[in-house]
C-alpha cells in the first residue's frame, strides 16, 4: 500500500491510519509472523497449529471494498484539513497473484478562514468569552481545519467549566461554516447556546447558563464499596459525621485511620467556592499519590433549589469517597538481582505500614539476604554474599516549617524521607562493612519533572578484610589504593528526572536524569577552623578519613516507536568525579565502571578501561575510574509469544581524571580520548513473562582499545577469537 502526496500541505503518516488494509507487518524486510502463521495446517485446531496462527499474522488479502473505504476515509480527511475540492484516487497493479494499491492524492489549493463572527446567546458566557478571546485556536487567515475547531470546543467547554458553569458542555457549542464566497475562502460563526430548561410539564425553555458554587463538602475517609453496597441503610446509620474545618467528615463510629489535615491539604475544592473542573483532577491526583488510598472517587450532587441568600446562585455538594489500601504488610520476596550482568538471587522480608502516625506516613523494614556470582572470564571472583537491613519512612510533606504552607503542598506535592541501613558484604577478594543515613526531600515541578535533594548524606565504609595478593597488588597505584580502604563520606546530592512516556499510548518520549553531588567540604572545612593536622596523609572525622569530591553525570534515552512491533531506543551517558584536597580518588562506590549487561555487552562488567590501559594481571579484573562517556542504540522487535528480538550498537569507555603511572593510557585527554573507545555490537532475546523480563545477550567487539598497534578495529586488525571478542550475557530487565 502506497499513499503519494502531490504536494506539501498533508503529511503522508497522518494519512496512513485511514488505510484499511496494510502489508503484513516485515522485520527487516521479512513477513516473519506471517511465516508463523504459515507453518500451521488450517484445517487442524489443536497445538501447535492453533498456537501458530495465534502467534502470527494471518495473509493480508486484497480487498475492493476496503480500499474504496480507504479512499473515502482519506478524501473526508483531507476536506477537514480544508481541501474540500481535491481530490483522491487509487490505482491498483496485480501481478504473481500480488495486488499493490497506490492512494494518488491531488491537493488544491486549501481554503482559507476569512472571517470569524460569534453569536453568543448567554450575555455571562458572552463576557466570559471575549476575555478569553485571545486563547481562541481560531485563526483568520489560517487554514481551515476541523481538528482545531474541535480542540476550540473542547478548550473552551473546560474554560467554562473552570469558571463554575457545572452544566455546560461541549453540546452547547456549535460552529457555522460559509464556504460559498469564492476565492477558496469561509466564514466560521461561533455559535454558543443558552441552556435548555426542563420544567415540570416537560416544557423546554432556553434560560442563562448558572455558575454553581459548592455548598458542602462530604468526605468519607474510610469508605468501603462492598459495605455500602450490602448494609444499605444500615451502613449509613453505622456513621458519625464530623464537621471540621468547613468539612464533614462521614465515618465509622471508631477512631478515623487518618488526619483529617491532611485530607484538606490535599484538597483543592472548598465550600463556598466556585466549581471548577481543574481543581476537582487535581484534588484526586493529589490525594492518590499520597499512596494510602486504594480509590478516589469525587463527584458532585445538584441542590434542587438555589440559593437565596447569594442571589439565587445554583448550589452542589461534593462528595469524596476514600477508599484505603491495606494499612499494614508483611511480605517474603524471591528475587533474582542483575547488577551489570552479574545474576543472583536474594530472599526479602519486608513488614510495611501505610499510615504509621495517621498522617499517611509510609514505613518499610526490610532485612535482606543476597547471592551474586560473578559472570567474569579469566578471573579468580566467582561470588558475592550480602545481608543487611533497611529502614526508611517518608512523610507527604516537607519536614521544614516554613515550607509546609498549603499552597506550597498543593502546587509541588512535596514528601520527606529518612532511610539508614547496614550492610555486610562478602567479596572474594575483601570483606566490608556499610552503613548510611540519608535525609531528602522530593517533590514535582510539573507532570513531567520529578526532583530530588539528599542535604545531608552520610555513608561509612569499613574494609574488614582483603585479599592479600590483591592488596600487594593495588599498593603500586595511589589510585587503587585509595580506593579500597576505610572511608566516610559526608555530603549531599541532587538528582533531576523528566519524563514524557505516557503510560499505555505508544509515542517517542524522552527520559533524562541528571545527578549532581559533593561530599567533604564541611568536615574540610571545620578541620581548617580547628587546625587539625593530617593522620596516614588525610584529615579524619571520627577517627576515619572522609573522602573530599564532586561528581556529576547525565543519563538520558530517546524511545522511537517504529511500528506495532518494534522501536529503537538511543540512550547517551555522561559522568565525571573529581577528587580533589582531602582524597586521591573518589570512593570506589561513586567509581564509574565499564562494560556488563547495561553498558557495552561486548566486554563483561569490569573489564573495560579505563583508557587504553592494559593490567597485567588479569586474575583481579576490577576496572573502576572517575570519568565515563557512554553511547548504544538499540533496535527491539516483537517476536512471537513471549519472545522479543535485539540488535545493539555499544560504545563507549571510562578513564581516570588524575595521572596514574601505574595504569598507563588510562587518563582522560581531550587530545586523545576519542582514540579509547571501545566499540562493540550484538544480538540478544527477551522473554517477558509478565511480571519479570529475563535477557540473554551475545556481545561481539568491533574495536578494542587494549590494541596497542595498528588499527583498533579488529577485523582490519587481527582474526576474531571466540574465547576473549564473543561474550554472552544474561541479566534481568532491559539494559536500559
Amino acid at each position: 500500500m502506497h499513499v503519494i502526496v502531490n504536494k506539501e500541505g498533508i503529511k503522508k503518516a497522518d494519512l496512513m491510519p485511514f488505510v484499511k488494509q496494510k502489508p503484513n507487518k516485515r522485520i527487516f524486510g521479512v513477513k516473519f509472523h506471517l511465516g508463523l502463521y504459515n507453518l500451521s495446517n488450517l484445517n487442524k485446531q489443536k497445538w501447535p497449529h492453533s498456537w501458530l496462527r495465534e502467534i502470527g499474522e494471518e495473509p493480508m488479502i486484497f480487498d475492493p471494498y476496503a480500499t474504496a473505504k480507504s479512499r473515502e476515509q482519506i478524501q473526508s480527511y483531507i476536506a477537514s484539513k480544508g481541501y474540500f475540492d481535491s481530490q483522491v484516487m487509487e490505482t491498483i497493479e496485480t501481478a504473481n497473484r500480488k495486488s499493490k494499491v497506490y492512494y494518488n492524492v491531488d491537493l488544491k489549493t486549501p481554503y482559507i478562514v476569512r472571517n470569524l463572527s460569534y453569536e453568543i446567546e448567554d450575555s455571562t458566557i458572552r463576557n466570559l468569552f471575549y476575555r478569553d478571546s485571545f486563547n481562541c485556536m481560531i485563526e483568520r487567515g489560517k487554514p481551515y481545519d476541523v481538528n482545531i475547531l474541535q480542540a476550540e470546543l473542547s478548550r473552551f467547554e473546560r474554560h467554562v467549566k473552570e469558571d463554575g458553569f457545572y452544566s455546560f458542555s461541549g453540546d452547547h457549542i456549535n460552529f457555522k461554516i460559509d464556504s460559498t464566497l469564492g476565492k477558496r475562502e469561509v466564514n466560521i460563526v461561533y455559535n454558543i447556546k443558552k441552556f435548555q430548561k426542563v420544567d415540570a410539564n416537560n416544557r423546554i425553555s432556553l434560560v442563562p447558563h448558572s455558575r454553581y458554587q459548592v455548598r458542602n463538602v462530604y468526605i468519607y475517609p474510610d469508605f468501603v464499596p462492598k459495605d455500602a453496597l450490602e448494609g444499605g441503610e444500615a451502613y449509613r446509620q453505622s456513621l458519625d459525621t464530623t464537621f471540621y474545618e468547613g468539612y464533614y467528615f462521614i465515618s465509622p463510629k471508631n477512631k478515623p485511620e487518618i488526619k483529617y489535615n491532611l485530607i484538606i491539604q490535599s484538597l483543592y475544592i472548598k465550600p463556598g467556592s466556585l466549581y471548577n473542573l481543574t481543581r476537582t483532577e487535581q484534588s484526586q491526583s493529589h490525594l492518590l499519590s499520597l499512596k494510602t488510598f486504594r480509590l478516589v472517587n469525587i463527584y458532585y450532587n445538584e441542590v434542587p433549589l438555589p440559593n437565596v441568600k447569594d442571589g439565587g446562585r445554583m448550589t452542589l455538594d461534593c462528595n469524596i469517597q476514600l477508599t484505603l489500601l491495606s494499612q499494614q504488610s508483611f511480605k517474603v520476596e524471591l528475587e533474582g538481582t542483575n547488577s551489570a550482568g552479574n545474576l543472583g538471587g536474594a530472599v526479602n522480608l519486608i513488614y510495611s505500614h501505610k499510615n504509621l502516625f495517621h498522617g499517611a506516613e509510609l514505613f518499610n523494614l526490610k532485612l535482606k539476604g543476597a547471592y551474586e556470582a560473578l559472570s567474569q572470564k579469566n578471573t579468580k571472583l566467582r561470588s558475592t554474599q550480602e545481608y543487611g537491613v533497611e529502614t526508611s519512612l517518608r512523610f507527604p510533606k516537607f519536614l521544614v516549617p516554613f515550607l509546609n504552607k498549603e499552597k506550597f503542598i498543593k502546587d509541588y506535592n512535596p514528601s520527606t524521607t529518612l532511610l539508614a541501613a547496614y550492610d555486610w558484604q562478602n567479596m572474594p577478594f575483601y570483606n566490608r562493612a556499610m552503613a548510611n543515613a540519608t535525609f531528602g526531600y522530593t517533590w514535582n515541578g510539573n507532570p513531567f519533572t520529578t526532583h530530588i535533594v539528599n542535604p545531608i548524606q552520610a555513608n561509612w565504609v569499613d574494609l574488614k578484610s582483603i585479599d592479600t595478593a590483591f592488596y600487594r597488588r593495588i599498593q603500586s597505584s595511589s589510585y587503587l589504593a585509595y580506593s579500597y580502604r576505610d572511608i566516610m563520606i559526608i555530603g549531599g546530592n541532587y538528582s533531576y528526572i523528566f519524563s514524557n512516556q505516557k503510560i499505555q499510548k505508544k509515542k517517542d518520549y524522552w527520559f533524562v536524569r541528571i545527578n549532581a553531588e559533593a561530599a567533604g567540604n564541611l568536615p574540610a572545612v571545620a578541620s581548617k577552623i580547628l587546625g587539625r593536622n593530617k593522620t596516614a596523609g588525610s584529615y579524619q572525622l571520627l577517627g576515619q578519613p572522609f573522602a573530599q569530591y564532586v561528581r556529576a553525570d547525565i543519563d538520558f534515552r530517546y524511545n522511537v516507536i517504529v511500528n506495532d512491533v518494534s522501536s529503537i531506543v538511543y540512550r547517551g551517558f555522561v559522568g565525571a568525579g573529581i577528587p580533589y584536597w582531602n582524597s586521591k580518588a573518589i570512593p570506589f562506590e561513586k567509581q564509574y565502571f565499564g562494560g556488563g549487561a547495561n553498558g557495552i555487552r561486548a566486554w563483561q562488567v569490569r573489564s573495560l578501561g579505563p583508557g587504553s590501559y592494559v593490567p597485567e594481571d588479569k586474575d583481579f579484573l576490577n576496572q573502576t575510574a572517575d570519568i565515563k562517556i557512554e553511547a548504544n542504540a538499540e533496535y527491539r522487535f516483537n517476536l512471537f509469544w513471549i519472545l522479543e528480538g535485539a540488535l545493539f550498537l555499544d560504545a563507549g569507555n571510562i578513564w581516570s581524571y588524575n595521572k596514574d603511572s601505574t595504569r598507563p593510557g588510562a587518563q582522560f585527554k581531550f587530545n586523545k580520548f576519542y582514540n579509547d573507545i571501545a566499540v562493540g555490537t550484538g544480538t540478544g532475546f527477551r522473554f517477558d513473562f509478565g511480571f519479570v523480563l529475563m535477557r540473554a545477550d551475545m556481545g561481539i567487539k568491533l574495536r578494542d582499545p587494549w590494541i596497542a598497534e595498528g588499527s583498533k578495529w579488529i577485523m582490519a586488525n587481527r582474526a576474531y577469537n571466540f574465547k576473549n571478542d564473543f561474550t554472552i550475557v544474561v541479566a534481568i530487565g532491559y539494559p536500559f
